[in-house]
């Protein structure tokens, strides 16, 4: 099971390492900080996700940084939720709430194997007698 907070309206300057000390300042535990950045430009996009290791430790990140000032901002951080109109393939549809869509047998993957000549149009047949 997932404990992820996501942390909102952080500034631009906000790096993973940052949140780090924050969470180290205040004896809380995350097993990993991913700031998302935009991905041309690399530049911030003001939101994070902290994964903490429990649910209880996923509590106390949200109580301690949920409408906290930072320069001239609250910070927002709640649990996360998945994106929306996103919709769950194979295992992970087992999850509670999670919308599985079976695979498709009809359809047939097309790998390096050449055409069937048979299967040409007949446009693509006089192109080849003129060619």
């Amino acid at each position: 099971m997932s404990f992820t907070v996501f942390l909102g309206n952080l500034p631009t300057w906000v790096t993973a390492d940052d949140i780090k000390q924050w969470l180290a300042a205040e004896d809380l535990v995350a097993d990993a900080v991913k700031v998302i950045r935009n991905h041309e430009t690399q530049e911030s996009k003001g939101f994070a996700f902290v994964e903490a290791p429990t649910a209880d430790e996923m509590q106390s990140i949200i109580r301690r940084f949920d409408r906290a000032p930072l320069e001239d901002r609250l910070l927002r951080a709640n649990p996360a939720q998945p994106p929306k109109g996103k919709e769950v393939r194979g295992p992970a549809a087992a999850a509670p709430g999670a919308r599985a869509i079976p695979p498709r047998p009809d359809r047939k993957k097309r790998g390096g194997k050449p055409r069937d000549q048979s299967q040409r149009s007949a446009f693509a047949a006089e192109l080849a007698k003129v060619l």
